[in-house]
């Protein structure tokens, strides 16, 4: 089996894992990822656009957060599906480690693997959590779990453990704090930066116009 042919059976195995998933992380989103990370490794040096292609298109096969935070799933079903494929055990080693690595997960999360092509992924799928894609995800998952959309009185936490990051329930425009305004500075790529401050701009735009009329300021 070639190259072409596993990324092919990649896509249609993620379309069918995911059919039915949670708007902000369903297939939509691993192909916006998908997208942008080929297009980001394309402009970067040493890069394996193989394992780009299969780590994007697996990413967020077991997102965590929706499996009772267990962030064993999803590396054990891509390495499950990628021995099927026959691919190669170093890739499939490759790509689980990028898998266990690429979520944000709270500021003080420190990375237990680092290569080229994360950085290229991470980039692509911290691309995808802001500007207006990134608006439009975080208050659908917002209302998925039920959150208030804003309380003053809620303020954010900037300096929650992995654990406390993953148990909030905070409102949704706190995260816009605790993660997407952030996510500018952390970006890994020259690429992925330009592409980070235009989005970065347009969500502090919109938190802008989102307080004058909260307000009630015409």
């Amino acid at each position: 089996m070639n190259r072409i042919e596993i990324i092919e059976n990649t896509i249609l195995f993620v379309q069918k894992t995911l059919k039915g998933a949670e708007g902000g992380h369903d297939f939509f989103h691993v192909e916006r990822v998908y997208r942008n990370a080929i297009n980001i490794a394309k402009e970067e040096a040493n890069v394996d656009e193989f394992v780009v292609a299969l780590g994007a298109l697996l990413h967020d096969i077991a997102d965590s957060k929706f499996y009772n935070g267990d962030e064993s799933v999803g590396p054990r079903m891509a390495k499950e599906f990628l021995e099927s494929q026959s691919v190669n055990a170093k890739t499939i080693d490759h790509v689980e480690n990028i898998i266990k690595n690429i979520s944000y997960k709270g500021g003080n999360f420190e990375k237990e693997f680092s290569s080229p092509e994360l950085d290229v992924i991470q980039d692509a799928d911290r691309l995808d959590a802001i500007g207006a894609i990134g608006i439009a995800r975080c208050f659908n998952y917002g209302g998925y779990k039920n959150r208030a959309i804003y309380d003053p009185n809620i303020l954010p936490n900037l300096n929650m453990t992995k654990e406390e990051y993953k148990k909030s329930t905070a409102p949704t425009i706190n995260h816009f704090y605790e993660k997407l305004l952030l996510l500018k500075d952390l970006m890994n790529t020259d690429a992925g930066k330009k592409i980070a401050q235009k989005r970065h701009d347009f969500m502090e735009k919109y938190l802008e116009e989102f307080y004058k009329e909260w307000e009630g300021i015409l």
